[in-house]
């Protein structure tokens, strides 16, 4: 995939595609085989993992497995991405569907690299093929014009940016929307996305941007790092502080100053693990304390107010690198994945035993995301390196589930979804204004989806 050049975008309009070419996706598979069934043809369940494709057979998604499904790309594939909440209100199911986001790209070169918001607006749901097929020839012209009103649309503001883009996160200070961006330089920087959120929401800002070309300037840059890194965090308790670890297995917590333009960066880091810092998340209730995950495989527990050691760590928590952890926002809860393809559930109140509470595995190679629903504490969704996003609801037990269907019977009855579709996914995340709906990113660019489990 080839990265984009300076005018790609010069219109500020776009359009996603709808129910593209994607994988088979399931929930546990009872629709695709009712289908089957009713219209006499060969159809069965495919469960990724358990069962290879035979030569000549094809996976067809099956629509009426999801709520919504729109995938879109952006040039240049990016790697990371986040939701920017937006004003539009809270808990909305009601289509058409709106969205901010900020990402950056992994370009081949790194002055091809750019770091973008993307409104995407006009994101209508999936019809049922049942109500198609009702529909008469004589009212084929009125549906194609129905059809082109419920295309979606997509407006980028792009910043030229030096160097691939490892991972980005946002928050709101005040006013402000930044994002600190982790990048292969080995600099974390901190952005304003005002001029690019004007550009994306009027058609006239969109042309005075354009024209301008800016490249990115940091608000704020840190070279204090020793080398690059992946792992950064914003705390949701405390506007402006920051997290971030690099490579070298150091943390570094940023305060921020009076102005909005500075930050206070202790240079003494935190420094209890022994390689490479994968992911940071800040605890949603404690201030002070947050969470890493490393290549020497341990968890550990922070307090910002007693450096440079950790407070309580899990050793051995997998049995490989621990490439993504997730704190639940409502239960004492740290979700984590790793190179194992173990999906693991830790509880704080014991996480002294080095036992998690829950394990699962799904997943045929390395977890590259996790994170816990916002709106249900007991849901949850990761990715892997197989190319299968899976939903999870830790409250279903073996006898709530029914009857199940053939190829399905040995899977955890808390696994609700397994999406497919997409190549190299690398970051998941759940909507927080729209519950169910989530946006997933990967070199062969990105999926919003919602599924009918969640």
């Amino acid at each position: 995939m080839s990265a984009p050049d300076e005018d790609t975008f010069a219109e500020e309009g776009g359009e996603m595609e709808e129910l593209g070419e994607a994988g088979s996706d399931e929930d546990e598979g009872v629709d695709m085989e009712e289908e089957g069934a009713d219209g006499g043809e060969d159809r069965k369940v495919y469960v990724p993992g358990i069962e290879p494709l035979r030569p000549g057979e094809e996976l067809e998604m099956d629509r009426s497995a999801y709520r919504m499904y729109h995938e879109c790309q952006t040039g240049a594939p990016c790697l990371s991405f986040d939701v920017l909440r937006d004003g539009d209100g809270e808990s909305r199911e009601q289509f058409p569907l709106s969205m901010l986001l900020c990402a950056g790209t992994q370009a081949d070169t790194a002055l091809s690299n750019r770091l973008l918001v993307i409104r995407m607006h006009n994101l209508h749901g999936t019809e049922k093929d049942k109500e198609g097929e009702e529909s008469s020839d004589e009212e084929s012209d009125d549906e194609d014009d129905d059809d082109e009103d419920k295309k979606p649309k997509m407006e980028l503001a792009m910043m030229a940016h030096y160097g691939g883009i490892n991972r980005v996160r946002v928050t709101r200070r005040g006013e402000q929307s930044l994002a600190a961006v982790w990048s292969e330089k080995g600099q974390v920087e901190i952005f304003d996305l005002q001029p690019q959120l004007e550009a994306v929401h009027s058609s006239a800002a969109m042309a005075t941007f354009i024209k301008q070309k800016k490249e990115a300037t940091a608000l704020f840059s840190f070279s204090g790092h020793m080398a690059e890194g992946f792992a950064v965090d914003w705390s949701p308790t405390v506007p402006g502080r920051l997290v971030s670890g690099d490579c070298k297995k150091n943390i570094h917590v940023w305060e921020p100053r009076e102005g909005g333009t500075s930050w206070q960066i202790d240079q003494r880091p935190f420094s209890s693990h022994n390689k490479s810092i994968e992911d940071l998340q800040w605890s949603p209730t404690e201030a002070t304390v947050f969470a890493s995950c490393s290549v020497d495989q341990s968890i550990r527990i922070w307090d910002i107010r007693s450096p440079p050691n950790s407070m309580l760590s899990a050793n051995e928590a997998h049995s490989s690198d621990i490439n993504v952890i997730s704190w639940n926002r409502s239960e004492p809860f740290i979700l984590s994945g790793g190179d194992d393809g173990l999906l693991k559930v830790w509880d704080l109140r014991q996480f002294k035993t080095g036992r998690p509470v829950a394990n699962f595995k799904q997943h045929s190679a390395p977890i590259t995301s996790v994170e816990w629903s916002p709106v249900d504490s007991s849901v949850f969704a990761a990715s892997g390196a197989d190319d299968v996003v899976s939903q999870w609801d830790l409250s279903v037990e073996s006898c709530d589930v029914g009857a199940r269907v053939e190829g399905v019977k040995d899977l955890p009855p808390q696994l609700l979804f397994l999406h497919q579709g997409q190549s190299e996914i690398k970051e998941i995340h759940w909507h927080p204004q729209m519950p169910g709906v989530m946006v997933s990113t990967a070199l062969s660019g990105f999926n919003v989806f919602r599924t009918i489990s969640v």
